[in-house]
């Protein structure tokens, strides 16, 4: 019987071999979650080079946050990181939410890039 990282693994793998077909050329938003905070980071697959990251523990978080482990932190990673975004140019981009469930907070991310001008 396989264990819950084994499924999650598999999980993500499934959903990165899916991305890399659809995505004709673009960057990948990926996104981490731990249980005290979120990382996001606009990765380009074809140099294999991460051009923008955002995460709850950013200088520019510092302090408004209650913490880094719920909707509302992920929602303003989701916000920072499509503010970086656009400030380089970037404005289409493939989301890849790794093995996790597209709920809670990896949605909240989601909808903050899209909100704050991500096209994905």
């Amino acid at each position: 019987m396989l264990s819950l990282r084994d499924l999650f693994l598999r999980r993500k793998k499934r959903n990165r071999s899916a991305l890399r077909k659809k995505a004709n050329g673009r960057l990948r938003l990926s996104v981490f979650r731990s249980s005290k905070h979120i990382y996001a980071q606009i990765i380009d697959d074809l140099r294999g080079f991460t051009m923008i990251a955002a995460s709850t523990l950013d200088v520019e978080l510092n302090g408004k946050l209650k913490t880094g482990a719920d909707s509302s932190a992920a929602m303003m990673v989701g916000k920072l990181i499509a503010e970086r975004a656009i400030k380089v140019g970037i404005t289409k981009i493939v989301f890849d939410r790794g093995g996790y469930i597209y709920h809670g907070r990896i949605k909240a991310l989601a909808d903050a890039a899209r909100k704050n001008g991500l096209l994905f």
